[in-house]
Order: structure tokens, then C-alpha cells, then sequence
């Protein structure tokens, strides 16, 4: 119903004023009440609104379940003109833990979607609310907030009320069909809750919440996925048993389902997760290997290039240890990047490929590094460390030890992050559907097969003998890929712009430049690059960021919003959602070679184009990346009456794809 309700109102409303009560304001609370109507239509039986709670920072209120402890909001409203009932939905909630204690409720907003039934349809209504509610952070406050809404007799819908209620009521738990989820088996014994179920789409970060009676309580699910995250399989230890029918709220990201439990005698086996592996790491080790000729890495690889040249006329031992380093710094690289992944998702943050790029002071160091590294291209400074190199950093990006032979490798892997080659996407899906362990034999396979060219020459060291000599021709290579490093600087002068502001970006880029000044005048380069690297760093973490309170969007674009697409396919429209950012290379090649050129152009600009900026962290943006089981970009898909669900484009595009897409989906 409140669905049904809703989407007349986002469909068929004409902009106006919605009624809304004045905002209290408690000691840890703000509250107000808000219609989509701004008065009761001829005839109209209810009203749509929402209870809005706006909470301090660090504190929290609670569920219908709350959990251990806790309470729910109480109600009344006693007083009230013109009213029958009020029907309050919950949406799906968080879960808290605090001293070993698991709550479930929501923190820093909320807002309960309310039906309000009328006695007397058409005639004007008065709500009148007592709201009793429990607001905790290391303490506990109860608050009674006391809110009045007169509602006349009128007509109209706001479209901002109804955008917001329609946000908050997407939230709400629905059926197991309606989410594409069931259980399967469902057992529980006195010591614990054992529950399978499956889901149509794969799960990507799911909780469950379990309700049997008030006095039931149950500890964190310890969760496996199967079946490329499809099957779920889940224990939780009872705490107190309850009693009553047994009810389960299965969580995902912006899904949910509330599901009546059968219990059975006989309590689910785990399913079988380690046959699925295999041919994920396979698709793993093609996308790494792919990532070697995308756009980010080149530039790093002509790092390799030049120290490949200087060793040409080396031994085979030293040629194959260089090699052998470069693959080692890939691997290091990636096995960090599995455990930040794993520690950030055990701290509940959303991740996803690429995500660094989004981090102003991570830009400032990759533009450091990448200044470094181009001016030992161009023979701006050059450091060695004598005999023990070999265990050491020797040169930065050159051929004096297996140090920098190392770093290059890393550099190359981290460079490679804002790229999405085809099977990536696959890979990182299955990973961050999976536990710890998958995380990290994936993102090992991922490695591997970037590292590949360079365990091809460890293996075969003569390789390098088919390079020509080195001579004074070298030295214009060097020119030339120590230029093709500056324009990658510039690149990423230009994404920190985007991502914090002109003035860091304006800030850092002096700084660097004052540092290819001073290594320029060849005295203690060493030294002066160290304090260059931690100046602009000191920058980007003192200076307070300048970001766009709005995402910019390409011209013919229009701004993204979620819930514009079930708005434009219900009215018979096809629409088109690019998810993209400055930091995407991959992105930026299928805008110039597919979407910004005809006949992808022209077919684009007679449907609706949107477009979602992810240069910047989104919870928005990956929350409906997660919804289409993505973890990265470039994400594209097509919406229409031929394909209400989406249908999800490749990472790289072509124009029989996206013209296919988009017929498919506008067929009715």
C-alpha cells in the first residue's frame, strides 16, 4: 500500500506545498511530521506521511525489535481530528553493538512512513502525536516529542515530500517475492539459529534480523555465501529463545524482506563453497592480465620499459631477479589491498574498485610519486645506494637494484585500481560477496595476472636480448616516457580538483612543481623529493577540502536519481544510467569512442540520459552500484518497459551493445 500510494503521487502530482508540522527539537532529537499531500483531496480515504527523526551524531533510536535492549517508539495519538487509525511501517533497520551487546535500530535519521486513515473522506484532519522514543549512545535519553499537522481541504502533491517518503518506504521490508529472496530451511535448537535461503540476485552484504516475541534476543550471524553469492547460509546463537512464530528480516544493502520462518527438525548443512572458486580466480587472472593494456598502466610500463633496456646487456641472474621484484611488488601491492578490503568491510564501510581515487590526500601521493618517477625519466636526479641495493631500494624506477625494481611493480598495481577491465567486475563481485579467504585468493589471481609479463621474462631472461642496444636513441625514449608520466600527473591534478577542489588541486600542483624545480639542481634529490612528497601530503590533510555541494554532469546528461528510473519506465520511457568519474580511464575511452559519438549520440539524446558523478564517495552511488551486484566502474545499463530490472551493460562498450540494449528494453 504504501508503495501503491507513493508512486501515484511521484507519477501524478503537481508541485505544491506539502503540509507539515513545526520541527521539535529534544535534547538528542529533532522531529517533525510531513504529508505528500498539502490537503485531503475530494473523496480521499487517507493521507500519505512520514515521522521524521533527525539525531545528534553518535546516538541512536531503535526498531521495532530493538535487540538485547532497547525499546520501540510508542505512539499515540490521542487528540487527533479526523482520524481512524494510523498504520506506522518500519524500515529495514542497522545493527548496533556496543559492550558485546547487539541492537537493531537507526542512527543519524529516520523517517517512518505513516497511512493515515480517515473517518469522514475529503473533510480536513488533525494529527495530533505523543512520540515516546528511546535515544542511546553511551547513555540512554527517553524523549517525548509532542507534534500537531493540521491538514486542510485542498488537492496537490510536493514532489519533494513525495521523493522523500518514496526513499524512506523503498526501505521497508516487503515479501520474500517481492525482494527475490526465500528461505529455504530454517532450524533453531537452544543453542542456535541455522537459516538457508537463496536470493534471485546475489547477495552482496547481507544481516539478518530475527523477531520471536519481546523477550527474544540473538547474537551476530556468522554468514557464508554460496553459489556466486545466491545461497546464503547462516548460524546465529540464541541468547534467549523467545517465544511465539518466528519471523526473519533478511537485509541487503537497499533489499529487504520480512519472511515468516517454518521451522524444521533438522537443521540445514553448509553449502559447498569451494568448486565455484576456481573458475572465479581463472576470470581473476584474465582481468589482471587484461589490466596490462589499459590505459592507466602504460604509462607505468614504460617505467619497465626503460629499466628493461638498461638491462639489456646484464646477466641473466640479475635480469631475472629485477623481473622477479617487479612481480613481487604487483602481489604485495594487491595481498595490502585484500587486507584493507577485509578490515574496512569487518568495520561495515562500503568498498569497491577504484574507491581510492576518491581520497584526496591518496591523489597528492600518487601525483608525488608519479613527478618522482618523471623526473628520474628525464634525468632530473638518479639515486644509488652502493653494493647492498639488492636488498634495498637501489634507484626509483631504474635498474640499480631490485628496491626499485620493486616499487615499480607496485606502482604499476596501484595505477591499474581506476581501470575496470573486462572479468574485473566478475572477480571483485564474487570476492566481496565471499569471507576473508576469497578476498584474498581472488585479489592474489588479480595480481598474478598483471604481474604475468613480468614472470614471463623472470622465466625467459634472453627475452631481453631481442631489445636493441642501448644508445643515444634511448635517451629520447626516456623524454618520451618521462612526458607520458607528467600528462598522467596533470590527469590526476585534474581528478583532485574534482574530488577536493580547485584550491588544493592549484596548491599541490605548485608544490610539485617547486619540487621538480629543486630536483633539478641535482643536490640532495633525495632529500628535497622526501620533503616534497610530505609537503603536498601536509596540504591535502591541513587544507579543508572545496567540493561542489552538486555533481556535475556532462551536457546532455541529466542528474541521476533512482528513483527517476521506476518514475520514467513506468511512464512508457527508456532510460540510460552512466555511473562514471574523473578518476575512470576506462569510463572516459567508452565516453569518447561509444557514448559521445553517433549513431550511441543521437539514439541517447532521444531517450533519458542519466548520469551519476562517483568522483566523489556516494553512499548513494554504491548502494545502487551493490543493488546491480557492481563494486566498481564504468556502469551502464539500460531501463525500459521491455526491461523494468535493468539490463546491465559490459565494462567496455560498443555500439552494437548499447544500440541493442536500448531497443531491447523499449520494446514493450
Amino acid at each position: 500500500m504504501f508503495r501503491i500510494l507513493t508512486l501515484i503521487a511521484l507519477l501524478f502530482g503537481a508541485p505544491s506545498l506539502a503540509a507539515t508540522s513545526s520541527t521539535v527539537q529534544a535534547n538528542t532529537v529533532t522531529a517533525r511530521l510531513v504529508t505528500v499531500e498539502d490537503g485531503v483531496g475530494p473523496g480521499s480515504e487517507t493521507i500519505s506521511a512520514g515521522l521524521q527523526l533527525v539525531l545528534e551524531d553518535g546516538w541512536k533510536t531503535y526498531w521495532r525489535s530493538p535487540g538485547e535492549v532497547g525499546l520501540p517508539p510508542d505512539l499515540s495519538w490521542d487528540g487527533s481530528g479526523n482520524v481512524a487509525s494510523v498504520d506506522l511501517a518500519y524500515p529495514a533497520p542497522s545493527r548496533f553493538e556496543a559492550f558485546g551487546i547487539q541492537n537493531f535500530g537507526y542512527a543519524k535519521e529516520v523517517v517512518y512512513p505513516l497511512t493515515v486513515r480517515l473517518i469522514e473522506p475529503g473533510e480536513p484532519a488533525r494529527l495530533v502525536l505523543t512520540v515516546n522514543i528511546l535515544v542511546c549512545a553511551e547513555i540512554c535519553v527517553p524523549e517525548t516529542l509532542n507534534l500537531t499537522l493540521d491538514i486542510p481541504a485542498g488537492g496537490g502533491i510536493d514532489a519533494e515530500a513525495a521523493a522523500l517518503l518514496s526513499d524512506w518506504i523503498a526501505r521497508v521490508p516487503g515479501t520474500g517475492d517481492e525482494a527475490g529472496m526465500r528461505l529455504e530451511t530454517v532450524h533453531m535448537d537452544d543453542t542456535t539459529l541455522t537459516v538457508l535461503a537463496r536470493s534471485e540476485q546475489p547477495f552482496l552484504s547481507p544481516d539478518i534480523f530475527p523477531e520471536r516475541g519481546d523477550y527474544a534476543a540473538f547474537d551476530r550471524p556468522e554468514i557464508v555465501l554460496a553459489d556466486g553469492g545466491r545461497t546464503l547460509f547462516a548460524t546465529l546463537p540464541v541468547l534467549n529463545p523467545g517465544e511465539g512464530t518466528l519471523d526473519l528480516t533478511l537485509v541487503d544493502g537497499r533489499r529487504a524482506a520480512t519472511m515468516a520462518a517454518t521451522l524444521s527438525p533438522v537443521a540445514p548443512a553448509p553449502p559447498a563453497v569451494g568448486s565455484a572458486i576456481w573458475g572465479v580466480l581463472l576470470i581473476a587472472l584474465l582481468g589482471g592480465l587484461i589490466l596490462n593494456i589499459m590505459p592507466c598502466v602504460l604509462p607505468v610500463l614504460s617505467l619497465k620499459l626503460a629499466s628493461a633496456l638498461q638491462a639489456r646487456d646484464k646477466s641473466v641472474g640479475r635480469v631475472r631477479g629485477g623481473f622477479l621484484a617487479s612481480a613481487a611488488g604487483v602481489l604485495v601491492f594487491f595481498l595490502g589491498l585484500a587486507g584493507v578490503v577485509i578490515a574496512l568491510r569487518a568495520a561495515g564501510v562500503t568498498v569497491g574498485w577504484g574507491m581510492q581515487f576518491q581520497n584526496p590526500t591518496f591523489l597528492a601521493l600518487m601525483i608525488a610519486l608519479v613527478v618522482l618517477f618523471a623526473a628520474n625519466m628525464l634525468g632530473l636526479f638518479a639515486v644509488n645506494i652502493g653494493q647492498g641495493a639488492m636488498t634495498g631500494m637501489a634507484k626509483i624506477g631504474g635498474s640499480g637494484g631490485w628496491g626499485g625494481d620493486f616499487t615499480t611493480g607496485m606502482f604499476a598495481a596501484v595505477m591499474a585500481t581506476p581501470c575496470s577491465a573486462p572479468f574485473i567486475g566478475t572477480a571483485i563481485t564474487y570476492a566481496l560477496t565471499n569471507g576473508p579467504t576469497e578476498i584474498v585468493a581472488v585479489f592474489a589471481a588479480m595480481g598474478v595476472g598483471l604481474s604475468l609479463p613480468y614472470l614471463a621474462v623472470a622465466v625467459r631472461p634472453t627475452l631481453i636480448q631481442r631489445l636493441p642496444r642501448p644508445g643515444r636513441w634511448m635517451r629520447s625514449v626516456q623524454m618520451v616516457l618521462g612526458g607520458l608520466l607528467l600528462l598522467t600527473a596533470i590527469w590526476l591534478i585534474t581528478v583532485l580538483a574534482a574530488s577536493a577542489g580547485a584550491r588544493t588541486a592549484v596548491i599541490v600542483g605548485v608544490l610539485v612543481l617547486l619540487m621538480l624545480g629543486a630536483l633539478a639542481l641535482r643536490r640532495q634529490a633525495v632529500v628535497v623529493g622526501g620533503a616534497g612528497v610530505f609537503a603536498v601530503l601536509a596540504t591535502v590533510l591541513l587544507l579543508p577540502s572545496v567540493t561542489p555541494a552538486e555533481a556535475s554532469v556532462d551536457a546532455g546528461w541529466e542528474p541521476f536519481s533512482e528513483a527517476r528510473i521506476a518514475q520514467e519506465v513506468a511512464a512508457g520511457n527508456t532510460v540510460f544510467v552512466d555511473v562514471t568519474a574523473d578518476w575512470c580511464l576506462t569510463c572516459k575511452a567508452n565516453k569518447r569512442l561509444v557514448l559521445d559519438r553517433d549513431p550511441v549520440s543521437s539514439a541517447l539524446a532521444d531517450i533519458v540520459a542519466l548520469q551519476a558523478d562517483w568522483t566523489r564517495p556516494s553512499d548513494t552511488i554504491a548502494a545502487f552500484l551493490q543493488a546491480n551486484d557492481r563494486f566498481g566502474i564504468p556502469f551502464n545499463a539500460v531501463y525500459g518497459p521491455g526491461a523494468p530490472n535493468g539490463i546491465v551493460l559490459p565494462e567496455l562498450l560498443t555500439d552494437a551493445v548499447v544500440l541493442d540494449a536500448i531497443s531491447a528494453a523499449a520494446a514493450n
